[in-house]
């Protein structure tokens, strides 16, 4: 398989494990406070962390060459995770999932100006197709808006920011270095967002050990995926989140997305599909990069 197929097939695992972190992470909040679920989550993120260097890669893999990319990427997830579990409070998981889609849409727009990616025509019109579907789902103006649909936006903008570092780290650093050193600085970040934290019986305990596993290994597939492929060509596989997303909200909450929210999502998909398919074809003379 090429680098770019393995990235792929990465990022589709990561995602699954991500939409199941994220649908955890929603029934936890119906419980405990925002900043707790993200500290006891990321520190459960730990406890499969810690082993696996101390068995497998020896504490060497965590050296840092760059503390002011680790410290950036750290904030970033900061930011990032505290918009989408504050959405998932608020909001349906399919029509969070749906409007974190704008992400990819982010990142590609972003890395040509921060990676040196090259971003054509097709691109930029999976990009503008990408927000038209986001427009659809929220929707500005019509007497069915609210606020809280920024929040996902926001996230989907922190999070772009996120993956873009995530790249431009993976040529310095290991896999787990940066998935450890996020989960450090997210920890200790949101350990006082709590102003009073609610005890967490054994129960709970489980749940917060079992997102944990699902948290590393989300994000650990999702850098390999960032390392192996392009960042703007991996990101639209995010949308197979999309069919998790609905199946689960429907077997936990009984939620169901509405018709907006199907066709804004309908328009997204494509609009990746689209950029997939246009970047996979072989480039004519006109179309390669200028050396």
């Amino acid at each position: 398989m090429s680098p770019t197929f393995k990235g792929v097939l990465a990022a589709a695992g990561g995602i699954l494990f991500l939409t199941l972190n994220d649908a955890v992470s929603k029934y936890l909040t119906q419980s405990f406070p925002v900043g707790q679920v993200i500290c006891l989550r990321q520190a459960a993120t730990l406890l499969f962390i810690v082993p696996y260097v101390a068995l497998v890669t020896g504490f060497g893999a965590l050296r840092v060459v760059s503390w002011r990319g680790q410290l950036t990427r750290g904030m970033l997830f900061v930011g990032g995770s505290a918009f989408m579990v504050w959405g998932l409070a608020t909001l349906p998981l399919a029509t969070v999932i749906t409007i974190m889609f704008v992400s990819p849409a982010f990142i590609a727009a972003l890395s040509a100006p921060m990676l040196a990616e090259r971003v054509g025509l097709h691109r930029w019109i999976a990009i503008a197709s990408g927000f038209v579907g986001v427009m659809i789902v929220m929707r500005p103006g019509g007497a069915s808006f609210e606020w809280a649909l920024l929040i996902p936006v926001a996230g989907a903008f922190t999070n772009a920011f996120r993956d873009i570092m995530t790249r431009r780290l993976a040529r310095t650093e290991t896999s787990v270095a940066i998935l450890f050193w996020s989960a450090v600085i997210v920890t200790v970040a949101n350990a006082t967002t709590a102003p009073v934290w609610v005890p967490v019986p054994v129960s709970a305990a489980a749940w917060f050990i079992f997102v944990g596993l699902l948290n590393t290994g989300a994000h650990f597939l999702l850098i390999e995926a960032f390392r192996m492929a392009e960042a703007a060509l991996v990101a639209p596989v995010r949308y197979t989140g999309l069919v998790w997303a609905v199946v689960l909200g429907y077997a936990v909450w009984g939620e169901l997305p509405d018709a907006w929210v199907l066709l804004g999502a309908a328009v997204i998909v494509a609009s990746g599909v689209y950029m997939i398919r246009m970047e996979s074809r072989p480039r004519t003379a006109l179309e390669q990069p200028a050396a």
